[in-house]
Formats: C-alpha cells, sequence, structure tokens
C-alpha cells in the first residue's frame, strides 16, 4: 500500500501521515522542506529565490520517491505526507516565463518514473485555520506567511483534486481536531479505512 497526505501548508498533513503509518505499521516517508537552503529567503525575496526553492523541492522529492520503486528500500506499507504534483502546483504560482517553461522541462520527465499512491487523502481548510495551524506549530521561517499567498494556494489544490484522476478523499481539516480530540482521530481513520477499501474492491 502507498498512501499520501497532502494539502495545503499548515493544514495537519505531517500529524495525520503519523497516525496513519502507526494504524498500518507503515514506513513513514517526511518531505524535507526545512533543509531546503533557499526557503527562508524564498519568503521574504520571493521573486530571487522561487526557482532555487523550486529545483530543490523537486529533485530532492523525486530522489526521495523514486526509492518507492527500487526493491527492498520499502519493503512493506509506505505513508508520505506529500504528492509529488504538489511540486508543479506550487512552481506554477511561483515561476514565470523563461524559468517555469524549464522547470517544465524538468518535470515532465521525472514524473513519469514515480509509482502512483493507491490513494491521496487530500486535507484542505480555509484561510484562516491555515494561519491558525501556522503560528500554533511556530516555524520561524514562516511567520510572515501572507493571507493571500494561503488563499490562492488553497484554490489551486481545490482545482487540482477536482480533476485528480486517481482514487483520492477530500477531507475538511478544520472538522476534524485529530490532534487534540481522540474521537475525532477515529471518525477520519474510520473514512481513510473506508476509502483504501473501496479502492481495494475496484481494483
Amino acid at each position: 500500500m502507498y498512501l499520501v497526505v497532502e494539502g495545503p501548508i499548515g493544514v495537519g498533513k505531517t500529524s495525520l501521515a503519523g497516525r496513519l503509518a502507526r494504524r498500518y505499521g507503515a514506513e513513514l516517508n517526511l518531505e524535507i522542506v526545512e533543509e531546503n537552503p533557499f526557503l527562508a529567503h524564498f519568503y521574504q525575496q520571493p521573486d530571487a529565490y522561487s526557482f532555487q526553492v523550486q529545483v530543490f523541492f523537486l529533485l530532492s522529492r523525486f530522489k526521495q520517491l523514486s526509492a518507492l520503486a527500487q526493491p527492498g528500500l520499502f519493503s512493506g506499507n509506505v505513508v508520505s505526507d506529500y504528492l509529488f504534483d504538489k511540486d508543479f502546483i506550487f512552481a506554477a504560482m511561483n515561476l514565470k516565463d523563461a524559468e517555469f517553461a524549464l522547470y517544465q522541462d524538468l518535470y515532465t520527465h521525472l514524473s513519469p518514473r514515480l509509482p502512483v499512491p493507491d490513494l491521496v487523502v487530500y486535507l484542505r481548510a480555509d484561510t484562516d485555520e491555515l494561519l491558525r495551524r501556522i503560528e500554533k506549530r511556530g516555524r520561524s521561517f514562516e511567520h510572515d506567511m501572507k493571507a493571500e499567498y494561503l488563499a490562492d494556494l488553497t484554490a489551486r489544490y481545490d482545482d487540482y483534486f477536482r480533476t485528480y484522476p486517481h482514487p483520492h478523499l477530500i477531507i475538511d481539516a478544520a472538522g476534524y481536531d485529530f490532534v487534540e480530540r481522540p474521537e475525532d482521530e477515529q471518525a477520519l481513520l474510520t473514512r481513510i479505512d473506508e476509502a483504501l477499501n473501496a479502492g481495494r474492491a475496484a481494483d
């Protein structure tokens, strides 16, 4: 089983992915965020650092997810807190003209080499909820995150998942406090169990 949790910044992807990995006895595959040496600069000067940020993320995520297709590295279930396609969503926001064209060329060559998840759980939330969660987790380089940026990002995620061609489950994250409320966690995990079983039945 290859299960992915996806959604905009601050929505709770990593927290949910960790719970799912424990539930299914799975390897937990976490995206590299804070190791991106350009990220803090990007939040201060987006136009100057957007290309470096996107290419670093593209290549680091490709290297991580390529391991899923290599025998012996991941021998059982895997839960990941990101979908490779997210990189393109961010690049379409942050890059322009020749930089975006170069990025698209790289992405087009790399994406088909990666495995398709059995299920993607799309966690979404409105901008106010995202800002609240971002402030709560307290990453220093996210302190200046703008509401307009998050609203644009969420709209792009919504557009993407309207036409996503593979099994996925859309969850309103504001309706589940799966960190503080055990009953919410159990209800959410049950929904994901059902979606996974439905996908297996369809196969």
